[in-house]
């Protein structure tokens, strides 16, 4: 069994100008929503055997946060395959993942992300969770994936069971979308 955990990263500022996207930090919202995840990921026992992460800033800065709340750092493997990477390309890091990992936690950005979800999981009415994913993935939210396989490489569209999707805002209303 191989669990996949996706976390998209926290919300970033806009309004801070900055001369490339891949620098772009967090704004205070999204600190906030960071941690609030990380600490939730730590009440409910979510553990990892390994991070691999996108290094633009926002992420980094985003598992900052979630390590905050969760009460410990664990150390990602940055991978720039992952910046602004499409579902096929998540999925190669996913594959090449070594087969002693079972727990992974990948951080990155959509649409990729939300798209790797929609590929991996089937739209069929055992996968409820899936219909809010393909509603929206927002920033600083969750997805855990489990696979019925031992190897990473044997990952593949369809074969995905959603087994948590958590919001910001199902943590902390503060966390919604402004209205």
């Amino acid at each position: 069994m191989k669990t996949l955990t996706l976390l998209r990263h926290a919300k970033s500022g806009w309004d801070d100008p900055v001369a490339r996207d891949f620098d772009r930090a967090l704004n205070d919202r999204g600190k906030r929503g960071a941690a609030v995840v990380g600490a939730h990921m730590k009440d409910i026992g979510l553990a990892f055997d390994a991070v691999v992460s996108s290094p633009a800033v926002r992420c980094v800065d985003t598992l900052d946060g979630v390590w905050e709340g969760y009460g410990r750092t664990l150390h990602p493997k940055w991978d720039r395959r992952i910046y602004l990477a499409s579902c096929v390309t998540l999925l190669d890091v996913v594959h090449d993942q070594p087969d002693e990992i079972d727990r992974l936690l990948m951080c990155g950005h959509n649409p990729g992300l939300e798209d790797l979800i929609l590929m991996l999981v089937p739209d069929n009415s055992e996968e409820a969770l899936r219909d809010d994913v393909e509603e929206k993935f927002p920033t600083a939210s969750i997805a855990e994936i489990t696979f019925d396989v031992d190897r990473w490489a044997d990952v593949a569209s369809g074969k995905g069971h959603l087994t948590r999707f958590v919001r910001p805002r199902d943590l902390d209303a503060a966390l919604g979308p402004d209205d």
